[in-house]
Protein backbone atom coordinates (compact mmCIF):
# COMPACT_ATOMS: atom_id res chain seq x y z
CA UNK A 1 0.00 0.00 0.00
CA UNK A 2 1.15 3.61 -0.56
CA UNK A 3 1.88 5.96 2.35
CA UNK A 4 -0.42 9.40 2.00
CA UNK A 5 2.57 11.38 3.83
CA UNK A 6 5.39 12.78 2.33
CA UNK A 7 8.48 13.63 3.58
CA UNK A 8 10.70 16.11 3.37
CA UNK A 9 13.99 14.19 3.44
CA UNK A 10 14.59 10.09 3.93
CA UNK A 11 17.59 9.45 5.37
CA UNK A 12 18.25 5.64 4.58
CA UNK A 13 20.43 3.95 7.79
CA UNK A 14 20.20 4.37 11.37
CA UNK A 15 24.49 3.52 11.98
CA UNK A 16 26.84 6.54 12.97
CA UNK A 17 26.40 8.35 9.59
CA UNK A 18 22.68 8.21 9.65
CA UNK A 19 22.43 9.64 13.39
CA UNK A 20 24.54 11.88 11.73
CA UNK A 21 23.37 13.01 8.54
CA UNK A 22 19.31 13.42 11.05
CA UNK A 23 21.34 16.04 13.59
CA UNK A 24 22.02 18.21 11.02
CA UNK A 25 19.15 18.35 9.00
CA UNK A 26 16.89 19.16 12.16
CA UNK A 27 19.51 21.47 13.41
CA UNK A 28 19.93 23.05 9.90
CA UNK A 29 16.75 22.80 8.39
CA UNK A 30 14.07 22.54 11.70
CA UNK A 31 10.81 22.88 9.35
CA UNK A 32 11.64 19.77 7.33
CA UNK A 33 9.90 16.79 7.93
CA UNK A 34 12.67 14.13 8.11
CA UNK A 35 12.67 9.83 8.10
CA UNK A 36 15.00 7.32 9.14
CA UNK A 37 14.26 3.84 7.49
CA UNK A 38 16.34 1.31 8.70
CA UNK A 39 16.51 -2.56 8.08
CA UNK A 40 17.27 -4.29 11.35
CA UNK A 41 15.71 -4.05 14.45
CA UNK A 42 18.07 -1.91 15.93
CA UNK A 43 20.14 1.43 15.51
CA UNK A 44 24.29 1.10 14.87
CA UNK A 45 25.03 -0.19 11.60
CA UNK A 46 28.03 -1.81 12.08
CA UNK A 47 28.63 -1.63 15.73
CA UNK A 48 24.69 -3.41 16.19
CA UNK A 49 25.50 -6.11 13.58
CA UNK A 50 29.12 -7.62 14.49
CA UNK A 51 29.23 -9.28 17.15
CA UNK A 52 32.81 -11.26 17.45
CA UNK A 53 35.26 -11.31 20.50
CA UNK A 54 36.91 -7.59 21.62
CA UNK A 55 34.80 -6.01 18.64
CA UNK A 56 36.21 -2.01 19.00
CA UNK A 57 37.41 0.67 16.97
CA UNK A 58 40.37 1.02 14.78
CA UNK A 59 40.39 4.78 15.32
CA UNK A 60 39.92 7.24 17.93
CA UNK A 61 36.35 7.93 19.06
CA UNK A 62 37.04 11.98 19.10
CA UNK A 63 37.11 11.10 15.54
CA UNK A 64 35.28 8.94 14.92
CA UNK A 65 32.70 10.30 17.11
CA UNK A 66 30.55 13.04 16.34
CA UNK A 67 31.37 17.01 16.96
CA UNK A 68 28.25 18.16 18.18
CA UNK A 69 27.87 15.00 21.31
CA UNK A 70 31.75 14.76 22.86
CA UNK A 71 32.52 11.28 23.23
CA UNK A 72 32.78 11.18 27.15
CA UNK A 73 33.96 7.67 27.50
CA UNK A 74 38.03 7.07 29.02
CA UNK A 75 38.83 4.91 26.49
CA UNK A 76 40.24 6.50 22.68
CA UNK A 77 39.93 3.32 21.26
CA UNK A 78 36.49 1.90 22.55
CA UNK A 79 35.13 -1.10 22.89
CA UNK A 80 32.21 -2.07 20.68
CA UNK A 81 29.45 -2.52 23.23
CA UNK A 82 30.56 1.18 23.94
CA UNK A 83 29.99 2.91 20.43
CA UNK A 84 26.59 1.61 20.29
CA UNK A 85 25.88 2.95 23.74
CA UNK A 86 27.34 6.18 22.47
CA UNK A 87 25.37 5.77 19.51
CA UNK A 88 22.04 5.29 21.32
CA UNK A 89 22.63 7.99 23.89
CA UNK A 90 23.71 10.64 21.36
CA UNK A 91 19.77 9.29 19.12
CA UNK A 92 18.04 9.85 22.38
CA UNK A 93 19.30 12.83 23.25
CA UNK A 94 18.79 15.24 20.38
CA UNK A 95 15.28 13.60 19.47
CA UNK A 96 16.59 11.74 16.24
CA UNK A 97 15.17 7.94 17.83
CA UNK A 98 11.38 9.17 17.51
CA UNK A 99 12.11 9.48 14.10
CA UNK A 100 13.39 5.91 13.16
CA UNK A 101 11.23 2.99 11.60
CA UNK A 102 13.19 -0.18 12.35
CA UNK A 103 12.88 -3.20 10.26
CA UNK A 104 12.29 -1.28 6.91
CA UNK A 105 14.38 -2.22 4.12
CA UNK A 106 14.50 0.07 1.26
CA UNK A 107 14.43 -2.49 -1.44
CA UNK A 108 14.04 0.17 -4.75
CA UNK A 109 13.95 3.83 -5.17
CA UNK A 110 12.77 5.87 -7.88
CA UNK A 111 12.81 9.35 -9.15
CA UNK A 112 10.25 11.00 -11.06
CA UNK A 113 10.68 13.78 -13.25
CA UNK A 114 7.19 14.92 -13.05
CA UNK A 115 6.50 14.91 -9.58
CA UNK A 116 10.07 16.02 -8.81
CA UNK A 117 10.17 12.84 -5.70
CA UNK A 118 11.41 9.67 -5.06
CA UNK A 119 9.57 6.80 -4.25
CA UNK A 120 10.81 4.37 -2.36
CA UNK A 121 9.39 0.20 -2.27
CA UNK A 122 10.03 -0.46 1.32
CA UNK A 123 9.95 -3.88 2.82
CA UNK A 124 8.74 -3.92 6.52
CA UNK A 125 9.94 -6.69 8.26
CA UNK A 126 7.06 -6.16 11.15
CA UNK A 127 4.37 -7.36 8.66
CA UNK A 128 5.56 -8.29 5.61
CA UNK A 129 4.21 -6.00 3.60
CA UNK A 130 5.39 -3.53 0.90
CA UNK A 131 4.70 -0.21 1.53
CA UNK A 132 6.22 2.81 -0.60
CA UNK A 133 7.39 6.38 1.15
CA UNK A 134 7.93 9.46 -0.99
CA UNK A 135 10.78 11.79 0.09
CA UNK A 136 11.95 14.82 -2.18
CA UNK A 137 15.76 14.67 -1.04
CA UNK A 138 17.20 10.63 -0.10
CA UNK A 139 20.63 10.50 1.88
CA UNK A 140 21.55 7.10 1.77
CA UNK A 141 23.78 6.23 4.59
CA UNK A 142 24.02 2.45 4.32
CA UNK A 143 27.83 2.55 4.40
CA UNK A 144 30.04 0.47 1.87
CA UNK A 145 29.52 -3.10 2.39
CA UNK A 146 26.81 -5.95 2.11
CA UNK A 147 25.41 -6.83 6.05
CA UNK A 148 24.08 -9.66 4.56
CA UNK A 149 27.02 -11.42 4.00
CA UNK A 150 31.05 -10.76 4.06
CA UNK A 151 34.12 -12.02 1.28
CA UNK A 152 33.99 -15.78 1.59
CA UNK A 153 36.63 -17.11 -0.79
CA UNK A 154 36.40 -20.98 -1.07
CA UNK A 155 39.11 -22.85 0.13
CA UNK A 156 39.84 -26.22 -1.13
CA UNK A 157 38.54 -29.28 0.51
CA UNK A 158 36.77 -27.29 3.19
CA UNK A 159 33.90 -29.21 3.52
CA UNK A 160 36.67 -31.95 4.72
CA UNK A 161 37.20 -29.58 8.24
CA UNK A 162 35.31 -31.41 11.50
CA UNK A 163 35.55 -28.25 13.34
CA UNK A 164 33.50 -25.29 13.42
CA UNK A 165 34.30 -22.81 10.53
CA UNK A 166 32.84 -19.12 11.07
CA UNK A 167 32.70 -15.46 9.65
CA UNK A 168 33.80 -12.35 12.11
CA UNK A 169 30.26 -11.11 9.85
CA UNK A 170 28.30 -13.93 11.07
CA UNK A 171 29.45 -14.54 14.48
CA UNK A 172 28.15 -17.23 16.82
CA UNK A 173 27.82 -15.49 20.37
CA UNK A 174 27.40 -19.10 21.81
CA UNK A 175 30.64 -20.75 20.24
CA UNK A 176 32.41 -21.38 22.90
CA UNK A 177 35.98 -21.17 22.14
CA UNK A 178 37.22 -22.36 25.58
CA UNK A 179 40.71 -24.31 25.55
CA UNK A 180 40.01 -24.92 21.52
CA UNK A 181 43.50 -24.67 18.93
CA UNK A 182 41.56 -21.28 16.61
CA UNK A 183 43.39 -20.56 13.59
CA UNK A 184 41.97 -16.77 12.29
CA UNK A 185 42.86 -16.59 8.47
CA UNK A 186 43.36 -12.83 7.94
CA UNK A 187 45.83 -10.12 8.83
CA UNK A 188 43.81 -6.96 8.47
CA UNK A 189 41.49 -5.08 11.80
CA UNK A 190 39.39 -7.70 12.11
CA UNK A 191 42.27 -10.55 12.65
CA UNK A 192 44.74 -8.24 14.80
CA UNK A 193 41.78 -7.30 17.17
CA UNK A 194 40.29 -11.38 17.83
CA UNK A 195 43.75 -13.17 18.05
CA UNK A 196 44.34 -11.32 21.81
CA UNK A 197 41.05 -11.09 22.94
CA UNK A 198 40.63 -15.03 21.92
CA UNK A 199 43.64 -15.92 23.38
CA UNK A 200 42.42 -15.24 26.69
CA UNK A 201 39.96 -18.14 26.47
CA UNK A 202 41.80 -20.74 23.72
CA UNK A 203 44.30 -23.22 23.91
CA UNK A 204 45.84 -21.43 21.26
CA UNK A 205 45.31 -18.81 18.94
CA UNK A 206 47.13 -18.57 15.42
CA UNK A 207 46.78 -15.90 12.93
CA UNK A 208 47.33 -17.18 9.52
CA UNK A 209 48.42 -14.62 7.15
CA UNK A 210 49.04 -14.84 3.34
CA UNK A 211 51.18 -11.17 3.30
CA UNK A 212 51.51 -9.04 6.02
CA UNK A 213 49.95 -5.76 7.09
CA UNK A 214 51.24 -2.33 8.90
CA UNK A 215 50.80 -2.79 12.32
CA UNK A 216 50.93 0.37 15.17
CA UNK A 217 50.46 -0.16 18.58
CA UNK A 218 48.48 3.45 20.78
CA UNK A 219 47.29 3.60 23.89
CA UNK A 220 43.71 2.69 24.78
CA UNK A 221 43.41 5.90 26.71
CA UNK A 222 44.20 9.66 25.25
CA UNK A 223 46.19 10.99 28.29
CA UNK A 224 45.72 14.66 26.66
CA UNK A 225 42.07 14.37 26.43
CA UNK A 226 41.40 12.93 29.63
CA UNK A 227 43.88 15.93 31.32
CA UNK A 228 41.73 19.06 29.34
CA UNK A 229 38.63 17.25 30.56
CA UNK A 230 39.28 17.98 33.99
CA UNK A 231 39.96 21.71 33.18
CA UNK A 232 38.06 22.70 30.32
CA UNK A 233 34.38 22.39 29.72
CA UNK A 234 33.37 19.33 28.06
CA UNK A 235 32.23 20.68 24.70
CA UNK A 236 35.66 22.69 24.30
CA UNK A 237 38.29 19.66 26.05
CA UNK A 238 36.22 17.52 23.13
CA UNK A 239 36.67 20.07 20.09
CA UNK A 240 40.37 20.60 20.68
CA UNK A 241 41.28 16.83 21.30
CA UNK A 242 39.38 16.18 17.92
CA UNK A 243 41.50 18.49 15.87
CA UNK A 244 44.76 17.52 17.69
CA UNK A 245 43.71 13.72 16.60
CA UNK A 246 42.86 15.04 12.87
CA UNK A 247 46.19 16.89 12.63
CA UNK A 248 48.01 14.19 13.70
CA UNK A 249 46.45 11.62 11.19
CA UNK A 250 46.42 13.54 8.62
CA UNK A 251 50.41 14.34 9.46
CA UNK A 252 51.14 11.08 9.66
CA UNK A 253 49.46 9.77 6.44
CA UNK A 254 51.36 12.42 4.59
CA UNK A 255 54.44 11.81 5.91
CA UNK A 256 53.44 8.09 5.02
CA UNK A 257 53.08 8.79 1.62
CA UNK A 258 55.80 11.18 1.14
CA UNK A 259 58.12 9.13 2.59
CA UNK A 260 57.62 5.36 2.57
CA UNK A 261 60.36 4.24 2.80
CA UNK A 262 61.39 5.78 5.59
CA UNK A 263 57.81 5.37 7.57
CA UNK A 264 57.82 1.67 6.73
CA UNK A 265 60.97 1.24 8.60
CA UNK A 266 59.64 3.08 11.25
CA UNK A 267 56.08 1.08 11.66
CA UNK A 268 58.84 -1.93 11.81
CA UNK A 269 60.98 -0.72 14.26
CA UNK A 270 58.11 0.32 16.26
CA UNK A 271 56.64 -3.70 15.77
CA UNK A 272 60.27 -4.75 16.59
CA UNK A 273 60.61 -2.88 19.72
CA UNK A 274 57.30 -4.46 21.34
CA UNK A 275 58.32 -8.18 20.32
CA UNK A 276 62.20 -7.88 21.17
CA UNK A 277 63.63 -11.62 20.67
CA UNK A 278 59.60 -12.98 19.49
CA UNK A 279 60.19 -10.62 16.29
CA UNK A 280 60.02 -12.16 12.93
CA UNK A 281 60.80 -10.06 10.66
CA UNK A 282 58.71 -12.29 7.61
CA UNK A 283 55.23 -11.59 9.93
CA UNK A 284 55.91 -7.61 9.71
CA UNK A 285 57.54 -6.78 6.44
CA UNK A 286 54.46 -5.79 3.73
CA UNK A 287 54.99 -5.95 0.34
CA UNK A 288 52.91 -2.30 0.20
CA UNK A 289 54.11 0.88 1.00
CA UNK A 290 52.18 2.63 4.36
CA UNK A 291 48.79 3.24 4.00
CA UNK A 292 48.29 1.92 -0.09
CA UNK A 293 46.47 -0.47 2.73
CA UNK A 294 44.98 0.78 6.03
CA UNK A 295 47.47 0.82 8.97
CA UNK A 296 46.17 -1.68 11.34
CA UNK A 297 45.44 0.38 14.78
CA UNK A 298 46.28 -2.08 18.20
CA UNK A 299 45.58 -0.58 21.44
CA UNK A 300 48.16 -1.37 24.65
CA UNK A 301 50.08 -3.61 22.77
CA UNK A 302 47.32 -6.33 23.10
CA UNK A 303 48.55 -8.48 19.77
CA UNK A 304 52.14 -8.22 21.19
CA UNK A 305 51.53 -9.12 24.31
CA UNK A 306 49.53 -12.34 23.49
CA UNK A 307 52.25 -13.35 20.96
CA UNK A 308 54.75 -12.60 24.24
CA UNK A 309 52.42 -14.85 25.96
CA UNK A 310 53.17 -17.85 24.08
CA UNK A 311 48.94 -17.83 23.81
CA UNK A 312 48.68 -16.72 20.20
CA UNK A 313 51.61 -16.64 17.30
CA UNK A 314 51.42 -15.22 13.65
CA UNK A 315 51.79 -17.52 10.66
CA UNK A 316 52.66 -16.20 7.34
CA UNK A 317 51.92 -18.71 4.78
CA UNK A 318 49.34 -19.71 1.53
CA UNK A 319 46.57 -22.24 2.21
CA UNK A 320 46.78 -25.74 0.13
CA UNK A 321 43.64 -27.74 1.61
CA UNK A 322 41.33 -27.87 4.91
CA UNK A 323 42.22 -31.24 6.50
CA UNK A 324 39.75 -32.89 9.37
CA UNK A 325 41.59 -31.20 11.81
CA UNK A 326 42.87 -28.19 10.47
CA UNK A 327 44.65 -26.26 7.45
CA UNK A 328 47.91 -27.97 5.68
CA UNK A 329 49.88 -25.20 4.09
CA UNK A 330 52.00 -25.13 0.92
CA UNK A 331 54.92 -25.08 2.88
CA UNK A 332 54.33 -28.34 4.10
CA UNK A 333 53.16 -27.11 7.85
CA UNK A 334 50.04 -28.66 9.40
CA UNK A 335 47.62 -26.14 11.42
CA UNK A 336 45.65 -28.04 13.91
CA UNK A 337 42.39 -26.11 14.69
CA UNK A 338 38.97 -26.71 16.41
CA UNK A 339 37.69 -23.61 15.23
CA UNK A 340 38.69 -22.06 11.73
CA UNK A 341 37.60 -17.84 11.38
CA UNK A 342 37.63 -16.39 8.17
CA UNK A 343 38.50 -13.02 8.90
CA UNK A 344 38.53 -12.22 4.92
CA UNK A 345 37.43 -8.82 4.43
CA UNK A 346 34.19 -7.10 3.25
CA UNK A 347 32.39 -7.31 0.31
CA UNK A 348 31.39 -3.93 -1.19
CA UNK A 349 28.21 -2.76 -2.43
CA UNK A 350 26.96 0.67 -3.11
CA UNK A 351 23.34 2.20 -1.88
CA UNK A 352 23.05 -0.86 0.35
CA UNK A 353 22.05 -3.03 -2.31
CA UNK A 354 19.09 -0.59 -3.56
CA UNK A 355 18.33 -0.31 -7.22
CA UNK A 356 18.43 3.10 -8.03
CA UNK A 357 16.03 4.42 -10.87
CA UNK A 358 15.34 7.72 -12.91
CA UNK A 359 12.86 7.48 -14.38
CA UNK A 360 12.26 4.50 -16.59
CA UNK A 361 15.88 4.13 -16.33
CA UNK A 362 17.88 1.93 -13.85
CA UNK A 363 21.33 3.47 -12.84
CA UNK A 364 24.59 1.43 -12.39
CA UNK A 365 26.87 2.73 -9.84
CA UNK A 366 29.90 2.11 -11.70
CA UNK A 367 28.77 4.63 -14.20
CA UNK A 368 28.52 7.68 -11.74
CA UNK A 369 30.46 10.70 -10.93
CA UNK A 370 31.00 11.48 -7.52
CA UNK A 371 30.26 15.54 -7.33
CA UNK A 372 32.87 16.04 -3.98
CA UNK A 373 32.30 12.77 -2.60
CA UNK A 374 28.54 13.46 -1.66
CA UNK A 375 26.36 13.09 -4.76
CA UNK A 376 26.52 12.36 -8.30
CA UNK A 377 26.47 13.24 -11.79
CA UNK A 378 22.87 13.18 -13.18
CA UNK A 379 21.74 11.81 -9.95
CA UNK A 380 18.95 14.58 -8.73
CA UNK A 381 18.14 14.82 -4.96
CA UNK A 382 20.25 12.02 -3.58
CA UNK A 383 23.28 12.33 -1.48
CA UNK A 384 25.47 9.90 0.46
CA UNK A 385 27.24 9.52 3.70
CA UNK A 386 30.57 7.99 2.88
CA UNK A 387 33.62 7.95 4.98
CA UNK A 388 37.74 8.09 4.33
CA UNK A 389 39.81 5.31 3.67
CA UNK A 390 42.91 7.07 5.51
CA UNK A 391 41.02 8.42 8.54
CA UNK A 392 37.69 8.13 10.77
CA UNK A 393 34.92 7.57 8.87
CA UNK A 394 32.77 9.98 10.57
CA UNK A 395 34.78 12.52 9.39
CA UNK A 396 33.98 12.85 6.28
CA UNK A 397 30.27 11.67 6.89
CA UNK A 398 29.74 14.57 9.20
CA UNK A 399 31.14 17.00 6.01
CA UNK A 400 28.73 15.46 3.54
CA UNK A 401 25.97 15.68 6.06
CA UNK A 402 26.46 19.52 6.86
CA UNK A 403 27.11 19.90 3.06
CA UNK A 404 23.66 18.50 2.57
CA UNK A 405 22.16 20.38 5.46
CA UNK A 406 23.48 24.00 3.76
CA UNK A 407 22.23 22.54 0.15
CA UNK A 408 18.99 22.32 1.40
CA UNK A 409 18.72 25.87 3.14
CA UNK A 410 20.30 26.85 -0.37
CA UNK A 411 17.41 25.25 -1.82
CA UNK A 412 14.83 26.78 0.10
CA UNK A 413 15.92 30.89 0.01
CA UNK A 414 16.27 30.49 -3.78
CA UNK A 415 12.85 28.41 -4.42
CA UNK A 416 14.01 24.99 -5.56
CA UNK A 417 12.92 22.27 -5.77
CA UNK A 418 15.55 20.05 -7.40
CA UNK A 419 19.31 19.87 -7.59
CA UNK A 420 21.36 17.92 -10.02
CA UNK A 421 25.05 17.79 -10.47
CA UNK A 422 25.71 17.84 -14.02
CA UNK A 423 29.66 16.61 -14.88
CA UNK A 424 30.70 18.19 -18.27
CA UNK A 425 33.19 15.40 -20.21
CA UNK A 426 35.01 17.97 -22.06
CA UNK A 427 36.63 19.81 -19.38
CA UNK A 428 37.59 16.67 -16.68
CA UNK A 429 39.06 12.97 -17.07
CA UNK A 430 37.31 9.91 -15.39
CA UNK A 431 39.93 8.56 -12.90
CA UNK A 432 38.96 5.60 -10.54
CA UNK A 433 37.37 6.90 -6.98
CA UNK A 434 39.84 5.39 -4.57
CA UNK A 435 43.70 5.15 -4.86
CA UNK A 436 43.65 2.69 -2.25
CA UNK A 437 44.98 -1.24 -2.73
CA UNK A 438 42.83 -2.61 -0.27
CA UNK A 439 41.35 -6.31 -1.54
CA UNK A 440 37.70 -5.18 -0.81
CA UNK A 441 38.39 -2.08 -3.05
CA UNK A 442 40.03 -3.82 -6.04
CA UNK A 443 37.20 -6.18 -5.73
CA UNK A 444 35.01 -3.76 -6.24
CA UNK A 445 36.53 -1.56 -8.70
CA UNK A 446 33.40 -1.87 -11.09
CA UNK A 447 30.70 -1.27 -9.01
CA UNK A 448 32.34 1.70 -7.35
CA UNK A 449 31.29 5.36 -8.73
CA UNK A 450 34.21 7.50 -10.38
CA UNK A 451 35.82 10.99 -9.61
CA UNK A 452 37.03 13.65 -11.84
CA UNK A 453 40.31 15.07 -12.63
CA UNK A 454 39.41 18.35 -10.60
CA UNK A 455 37.84 20.22 -8.51
CA UNK A 456 34.55 19.87 -7.79
CA UNK A 457 34.98 16.25 -9.16
CA UNK A 458 37.96 15.14 -7.10
CA UNK A 459 37.49 12.97 -3.75
CA UNK A 460 40.30 14.35 -1.62
CA UNK A 461 41.15 12.30 1.15
CA UNK A 462 41.85 14.85 3.18
CA UNK A 463 39.90 16.34 5.85
CA UNK A 464 41.50 20.27 5.42
CA UNK A 465 40.85 20.21 1.72
CA UNK A 466 37.50 19.02 2.69
CA UNK A 467 36.49 21.51 4.67
CA UNK A 468 37.29 24.10 2.35
CA UNK A 469 35.40 22.15 -0.61
CA UNK A 470 32.37 21.25 1.23
CA UNK A 471 31.63 23.57 4.35
CA UNK A 472 32.80 26.76 2.83
CA UNK A 473 31.52 26.59 -0.10
CA UNK A 474 29.10 28.17 -2.67
CA UNK A 475 26.11 26.37 -3.92
CA UNK A 476 26.29 28.81 -6.86
CA UNK A 477 28.55 26.47 -9.17
CA UNK A 478 28.03 26.23 -12.38
CA UNK A 479 28.17 22.08 -12.37
CA UNK A 480 24.61 22.55 -10.12
CA UNK A 481 21.34 22.52 -12.12
CA UNK A 482 18.87 23.73 -10.29
CA UNK A 483 14.98 23.56 -10.83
Amino acid sequence: MKETQEYDVVIIGAGLSGICAAYHIQDKCPEKKYLILEARAGMGGTWDLFKYPGIRSDSDMYTLGFSFSPWKNPKAIADGPDILRYIKETARKFGIDQHIRFRHKVKRARWASEQQCWTLEVQNGESAEPIEIQGKFIISCCGYYNYEEGHSPKFPNSEQFQGTIIHPQKWDTSLDYTEKNVVIIGSGATAVTLVPEMAKKANSVTMLQRSPSYIMNLPSKDVVANGLRKVLPEKTAHAMVRWKNITIGNTFYKACRRWPDRMSKLLKRGVKKSLGEHYNEQHFSPKYDPWDQRVCLIPDNDLFDSIKSGKSKIVTDTIKEFTATGIALDSGEHLDADIIVTATGLKVQIFGGITVRIDEDEIASGDLTAYKGVMFSGVPNLAVALGYTNASWTLKCELNCQFVGNLLVHMREQGHQVCTPRFDTNKFQIEPLLDFDAGYIKRANSILPKQGSAEPWKVYQNYFKDTKALKNTSFEDEFLEYS
